[in-house]
């Protein structure tokens, strides 16, 4: 009878707390970067600094070369993230917001926060927001339980814009709608970011946790705590680098301790290309523009507990096939009812060497609004070209580039490929014209 009763209690026990990580909802980080280039990692051919951290989440998960991000600068790039759409159904596909905007992201917009939210998660904005500084755009009003970082991009810090005579405050630190500081020294931002995020995570509830940890850096201008200054061989940027390596090493550190690492998902990416063509090789272009070294950037994936490790996908995927994905991930059969731009990638998250992508066209669109060049398979075709935030096309004649051979865009193969060039430039026309 002892010996039943004793069965009988570990099995109550067993019920109780012996539930392994993978009968719970994943936790979900995306460590996010601001202006980071395609070849500003290690496992991307990186020279002049270390990123022992970001390379072993790589060596854990997938690694992505042919990701892009939605736009080529911050505000839209970050709108086609938390939405799953192209920055231009949110009418957030021109420039970026400044200081003296008054527009956002709609409120009635649907953001992966609300999203986990309404799938039992806590959910947390760490860093830049750049979605709008008016309170109805703020992260709090956007599905977020907890805010904490600016509302906008280190260099706005106290900016004085000539064109418009408008001279902007010093850069607010928010702890939700709260403002906690003006005009941080930016030298402990990453620092700060980091320790934030750790805090969430060690004093989580017994819900599952979102974390959007979306640092400043490596936007100019560059800064950099002591602990890191002169680490790298190549200046302040390689010291920002392998700063940003060191948050995403404490993050995984702190999984870990707190034994949650196996089914916690972490995602890294940046919001756009880099501003020197340096950290995009081989790639052409950088930030600002529709080239591949503007919208292609590094992209990781890991979830130890369903992804296989140490793997490469070629496959063409963009920021905002997050979404879809998640709402696969969570089962959320409401949430599945609803349209988006990107496409669902759990398929391929769990079986990378099998799972072939449909071939779809991926729009570029220049920072003053207009639809650049489009993807199709190795296909990609360039119609026009902008110059500045705003200004129309300046002349250029349409090139068309095979980018499973030529990713750097160096040989322009439009002559020989007149019914491809026909065919690509009849998509982008009829794409755009379905995206309002």
């Amino acid at each position: 009878m002892e010996i039943r009763r004793s069965t009988v209690f570990f099995t109550l026990l067993v019920s109780l707390f012996g539930c392994r990580q993978d009968d719970k909802k994943p936790n979900v980080i995306i460590f996010f970067t601001d202006d980071q280039g395609y070849a500003d990692l290690g496992c991307y051919g990186a020279t002049g600094f270390e990123t022992p951290n970001l390379d072993a989440l790589a060596e854990s998960g997938i690694r992505f070369t042919s990701l892009y991000a939605p736009a080529t600068v911050c505000t839209p790039s970050r709108a086609g993230l938390l939405t799953g759409l192209y920055p231009k159904r949110t009418n957030l596909h021109e420039a970026v917001i400044f200081p003296y905007s008054t527009h956002g992201l709609p409120p009635e917009s649907y953001t992966l926060a609300e999203l986990f939210k309404d799938n039992g998660y806590s959910t947390a904005c760490i860093g830049k927001w750049h979605l709008g500084h008016q309170p109805e755009f703020m992260p709090n009003r956007q599905g977020f339980d907890y805010f904490y970082g600016v509302p906008y991009s280190n260099d706005m810090d106290g900016h004085y814009y000539r064109h418009n005579n408008f001279q902007s405050p010093p850069l607010p630190v928010y702890r939700n709608e709260s403002i906690i500081e003006e005009g941080p020294d930016q030298r402990y931002l990453t620092k700060r970011y980091t320790e934030e995020s750790i805090q969430l995570i060690k004093n989580r509830g017994d819900e599952p946790f979102f974390i959007y940890l979306a640092h400043n850096m490596p936007h100019t201008p560059l800064h950099v705590s002591e602990q890191f200054e002169g680490k790298s061989k190549m200046g302040l940027y390689g010291d920002v680098i392998m700063e940003l390596d060191w948050s995403m090493g404490e993050i995984i550190r702190t999984l870990k301790e707190e034994h949650i690492y196996k089914n916690t998902i972490v995602v890294f990416s940046s919001d756009n290309g880099p501003i020197s063509n340096r950290s995009a090789r081989p790639l052409r272009g950088t930030k600002a523009t529709t080239w591949e070294g503007g919208q292609r950037v590094p992209g990781l994936i890991a979830w130890p507990q369903e992804i296989p490790a140490n793997k490469v996908s070629d496959e063409m995927v963009t920021l905002m096939d997050l979404f879809p994905t998640f709402v696969d991930i969570l089962e959320d059969t409401d949430s599945g009812k609803r349209t988006f731009d990107g496409i669902s990638l759990l398929q391929l998250l769990k079986n990378p060497e099998k799972t072939k992508l449909e071939s779809r066209p991926f729009l570029y669109y220049a920072r003053n609004g207009q639809p650049e060049a489009i993807r199709e398979g190795e296909w990609k075709l360039h119609v026009q070209k902008s110059r500045g935030w705003h200004q129309d096309s300046i002349a250029f004649s349409p090139q068309l580039y095979q980018l499973g051979i030529d990713m750097g865009e160096q040989n322009n193969v439009i002559n020989e490929h007149p019914d491809i060039f026909k065919q690509m430039q009849d998509d982008l026309e009829n794409e755009d014209q379905t995206i309002q």
